[in-house]
């Protein structure tokens, strides 16, 4: 019904209950340990952790089509949360989305995806989250409009768009890799609940699966097997490793929503259930969301090809080969040439901190106008052997300029990444990092100097993060200036970030 966000809930739209027999016992070690290796594949504390808040006491405001949702308590509390729950009402709320009292659950909630999961693993999962500390947090009851504010409402949708998988069914056996993979990817990984297309009700569009899909402003790209759009010119490796780490070996990095589930769920796996979902993947029939003959630049002077000299070529090259293991290459990039734009208007506009040793890159987008946004997004897609669908309008790019917030871009301070390193937490709190934002511009460089020859990496990576916690540090002493536009402001924050990696990346090699 509802099309939110690559991080889903994994339980939502409980009620409290009472203690019922049959409850998975929560001092079972291996079992509570099974279970939060699985509740990690169904990445639940993401969505069931509103900012700030306690881990699975939801209270996550979810905006979608239809009005707010906001996830609930899946803490054992008993007054709030799910301390009440029996092993077979879990079960029947994972299977078929009926709830305690026999309420139909809202498809914010994957039951979709759920109803393919052992009553085992089911089990497993419900005595980890028994195994957490109770929350008394009262769930706050959704905003939807008319009629979605109706329960009732909710069995036309399920009989339409909802097919419940086979009662009790077992696990696959790890040892067939492709079973496995499928149980993880249609399963509690929910893939299809980002990478499918929805129609107008919000339901899954079954027919298409994997073949690409929008979610929270972000575009989910292909990742059936197709060579040119999906992920069929990657290798089983590659595919394993880009879900552990983020990183694409030979094109980009993940992006929005799956770069968070990446963070919060998927580098938790084991390797063998990586390269299971990867062999799944690869097996999955080719699909192509658009038709290759809608794009593609053959020719110099092409629109958009001086914007892309003048603010793009100096990092990612004349033909998009950027530079391994600094900057992610744009030729034959999957979210580049994803049906929708949205992914590559997102990181013009906002930027990208620093990932996996990568280099960031500055907001350029702050200073461009909405229709050379538009133009040089269309020129990347459509160029170095690209060619995805050139219709990006600068009433697209003002749409995303409105919303986004990051920690490149900075309109208020609380965009700011905090430090999470202890060395740059000390820069920070000695004055360090405020001094070089408040130096002559002239003394930039030796500042950063100054700056980094305090700390020491240990790895590509480490870097990385010293450099991202410099930029959000930075971040924040630049309002204690008054008077800085907003694009001046992302022009520092690049400059700065720029340096600092380049710094860093010096260091590191001495």
């Amino acid at each position: 019904m509802v099309d939110i966000r690559g991080k889903l809930p994994l339980l939502a739209l409980f009620v409290m209950g009472v203690w019922a027999p049959g409850l998975a016992r929560a001092d079972d070690s291996d079992l509570v340990k099974r279970g939060e290796y699985l509740a990690r594949a169904g990445d639940c504390v993401a969505c069931h952790t509103k900012p700030g808040g306690e881990a699975f006491a939801g209270g996550l405001k979810m905006d979608t089509p239809f009005g707010p949702i906001y996830t609930p308590n899946i803490t054992p509390d008993h007054e709030t949360g799910i301390g009440g729950w029996s092993d077979d009402e879990f079960y029947r709320a994972m299977h078929g989305g009926i709830g305690k009292r026999g309420e139909y659950l809202y498809p914010a909630f994957p039951f979709p995806w759920y109803t393919n999961v052992s009553r085992d693993d089911v089990i497993a999962i419900k005595a980890y989250l028994f195994a957490q500390k109770p929350v008394h947090a009262p769930d706050q009851p959704p905003g939807l409009s008319f009629p979605f504010n109706i329960r009732s409402a909710l069995l036309t949708w399920r009989t339409l768009f909802f097919k419940e998988g086979k009662p009790n069914q077992a696990a696959p056996d790890p040892s067939d890799r492709n079973a496995r993979g499928a149980y993880l990817v249609e399963g509690l990984g929910h893939c299809g609940e980002c990478h499918n297309h929805r129609n107008v009700l919000g339901a899954s569009n079954w027919s298409g699966k994997l073949e690409g899909g929008e979610i929270e402003g972000w575009y989910a790209p292909n990742i059936t097997s197709d060579g040119r759009q999906g992920v069929g010119a990657w290798s089983e490796d590659e595919i394993a490793k880009f879900l552990k780490s983020g990183v694409a070996p030979h094109s980009g990095i993940a992006l929005g929503p799956m770069q968070e589930t990446i963070d919060d769920s998927l580098r938790y796996l084991n390797d063998d259930d990586l390269h299971a979902m990867a062999a799944y993947l690869k097996s999955v029939k080719p699909k192509q969301t658009f038709s290759n003959s809608e794009g593609g630049y053959a020719r110099t002077g092409a629109p958009g090809e001086a914007l892309y000299q003048d603010h793009c070529a100096a990092c990612h090259g004349l033909k998009g080969a950027g530079v391994e293991g600094h900057v992610p290459a744009l030729a034959h990039n999957g979210a580049v040439v994803a049906s929708g734009s949205q992914d590559i208007v997102r990181v013009i506009l906002g930027g990208l901190t620093s990932k996996q040793g990568l280099a960031p890159m500055p907001a350029i987008g702050a200073d461009l106008s909405d229709q050379d946004v538009a133009t040089v997004a269309d020129y990347v897609r459509n160029s170095f052997g690209n060619a995805a669908p050139a219709t990006t309008k600068p009433s697209d790019v003002a749409e995303v300029r409105a919303k986004i917030r990051t920690p490149m871009l900075a309109s208020e301070r609380a965009d700011c990444d905090k430090p999470q390193t202890q060395q740059v937490q000390s820069l920070a709190a000695d004055g360090s990092i405020e001094a070089v934002a408040k130096a002559d511009p002239v003394q930039l460089l030796p500042s950063i100097d100054a700056l980094v020859a305090k700390l020491k990496p240990a790895s590509p990576n480490e870097a990385g993060a010293f450099v991202s916690d410099l930029v959000g540090a930075y971040c924040s002493a630049l309002f204690e200036r008054a008077g800085a536009p907003e694009p001046k402001r992302a022009d520092e924050l690049g400059r700065f970030a720029s340096l600092a990696y380049s710094r860093m990346q010096t260091r590191l090699a001495q």
